[in-house]
């Protein structure tokens, strides 16, 4: 990115890369808030919704199938305080994400690989399916919902654009799939129900993260053709990883062991967490680095890229002119060089 930053652009860019307290009081929120959302319906209220049914129950677990979305989204809104992106356009990436994993992600994993007919039949085929037909279409998902929406955009100006927008792309993914779980069940118990539906979210939003940072470095970087097919595949591994263990470390998957799929969730999406927080980290310190590269190079501005005072040229030092000494004439001839011999010499 060869974009110049000059005064106060410059200081908006070192502020943004630089105030991390909000980061961490969003972050503290976010998990706060999650745990108090599984906790009131499974300990304060776990018979809520006990006498709804049908279409009811449906629509209430609907309801709350947003809640999880709505908290992260609310979270990196808090971490891009200082330039934040329109919600508008988040929104709009969070539906299309949302739309596009409805539309193909049953008929590609379900009807052209026929991933559910043999996804028990060893663990290996359960793990590489996982990631490299699973994992790869639904980063695929979030890729195409980010690079054909807000991509080319002009408040995609930062790298950390890309992470936000590819999370709010994974967490429609999500909403997706509690929406299809609570239909699929006729409507949910709300304390179970809960649990998966913050274990999908902490999972989509964090791995649709890692992705979303290669996707802000190709936007602002001359990267290599590997680059986003590599992090496209970085991505699905954690997508299917995270799903095999979590089916496989606990008999019965989610449906049987809830807190200990939650407990799990929540130490994998830390750990992936740590690493994207990381990758912002490193984003931001090259933003900051190539918005200042240019202005040391431009005339009128000082070495660390701020305006200044050009430079006053060096005094120049007056030539130094040699003095010779001046040419004497040569001696006048004597009288008796003149005269001619001596008696002397006539003599002899």
């Amino acid at each position: 990115m060869q974009a110049t930053y000059r005064g106060d652009e410059l200081n908006r860019v070192e502020r943004v890369t630089h105030n991390r307290s909000g980061l961490w009081i969003a972050i503290a929120i976010t998990v706060l808030g999650l745990l108090v959302f599984t906790g009131v319906f499974n300990f304060l209220i776990p018979d809520f919704g006990a006498n709804l049914d049908g279409l009811a129950l449906i629509l209430l677990g609907l309801i709350f199938s947003l809640v999880p979305a709505a908290l992260w989204l609310a979270f990196f809104y808090q971490f891009d305080r200082l330039e934040p992106e329109p919600k508008q356009m988040v929104f709009n990436v969070f539906v299309l994400g949302a739309l596009i994993a409805g539309a193909l992600h049953a008929p590609l994993v379900d009807g052209l690989f026929g991933f559910r007919d043999w996804q028990y039949n060893s663990w290996w085929a359960h793990l590489l399916g996982g990631i490299l037909i699973v994992g790869i279409i639904e980063q695929t998902l979030v890729y195409l919902a980010v690079r054909f929406s807000v991509f080319s955009h002009p408040e995609f100006d930062e790298r950390v654009d890309g992470v936000i927008y590819a999370i709010a792309a994974g967490l429609g993914m999500a909403t997706v799939y509690n929406f299809q779980y609570v239909v699929a069940s006729g409507g949910v118990d709300l304390d179970i129900g809960s649990i998966r539906m913050v274990v999908n979210a902490l999972a989509y939003a964090s791995f649709s993260g890692v992705l979303g940072y290669f996707i802000g470095q190709m936007r602002f970087e001359k990267v290599p053709i590997y680059y986003m097919p590599m992090g496209l595949l970085i991505a699905a591994t954690f997508n299917g990883l995270f799903f095999f263990l979590l089916e496989r470390t606990f008999s019965g998957g989610l449906n049987y062991n809830p807190w200990s799929d939650l407990i799990f969730a929540a130490a994998i999406a830390i750990i992936v967490l740590a690493l994207v927080f990381w990758l912002i980290e490193r984003a931001n310190e090259e933003t900051l680095r190539v918005a200042r590269q240019p202005l040391r190079s431009e005339p009128g501005f000082d070495a660390i890229g701020t305006p200044g005072l050009a430079p006053a040229p060096a005094e120049s030092t007056p030539p130094t002119v040699a003095v010779y000494p001046e040419e004497t004439p040569p001696a006048a001839p004597s009288d008796a060089a003149q005269t001619g011999p001596s008696a002397h010499e006539e003599n002899a």
